[in-house]
């Protein structure tokens, strides 16, 4: 039976007096270029969204419904790793650092964090990290969704800047048309050179 997100963890730390809890999550890990997204939202308990599940699981639509009513409604901070960042520090640093960001970004300072996967960033605050938690803690849903959302509207903006990658539609994941356009256009300023295949295609250039 597949897990639906409720608000047990979130409900289980704020009984212990905690007076703000965050869910924290990324978007963009994987991809070939663009940035990686992290965002921290600590929901209002008495106005939390319907419909919050784990990003990869909604239509883009519905993405943008809920991105507007969680930033409409609750706490929301977001940062962000460019590629050059990635290329530098490692995707897995990169992505704690913006995680890092945007939990101190946030207006009201978490006293705990809910993160999703197995590492937890720095943070001045205890947190736990949630294997699957966008998909089981509603906090970190909402933060999957943030990130997500973010992310691709950043997509949309770098695929002008950055014509013929398919980026409004790929979001630098590694498809078949992006493949396809970095064999004919080369890598461009926004593409993770460390990222294979791009590293060992420059590796066979050299």
């Amino acid at each position: 039976m597949e897990a639906v997100a409720d608000f047990a963890r979130e409900d289980a730390v704020y009984s212990s007096g905690c007076p703000h809890v965050a869910g924290v999550d990324e978007a963009g890990r994987g991809p070939l270029a663009g940035p990686v997204v992290a965002a921290a939202v600590i929901l209002d308990r008495k106005r939390i969204p319907e419909g919050l599940a784990d990003s990869k699981k909604l239509t883009a639509a519905r993405r943008e419904e809920l991105f507007e009513q969680i930033v409409a409604t609750a706490i929301v901070s977001v940062s962000g790793a460019s590629a050059l960042v990635i290329d530098r520090i490692n995707i897995r640093q990169a992505t704690l650092t913006a995680m890092s960001r945007a939990i101190s970004g946030l207006a009201r300072p978490a006293a705990h964090i809910l993160v999703d996967g197995r590492d937890l960033p720095p943070a001045r605050c205890a947190g736990e990290a949630v294997i699957d938690g966008d998909a089981l803690c509603l906090s970190i849903a909402a933060a999957s969704i943030v990130a997500k959302v973010t992310r691709d509207r950043i997509m949309d903006r770098l695929a002008g800047a950055h014509p013929g990658y398919g980026f409004e539609t790929n979001r630098g994941y590694g498809t078949a048309q992006h493949l396809d356009a970095l064999g004919r256009l080369g890598p461009c300023g926004i593409h993770r050179m460390t990222f294979r295949p791009i590293a060992q295609r420059e590796l066979c250039l050299g």
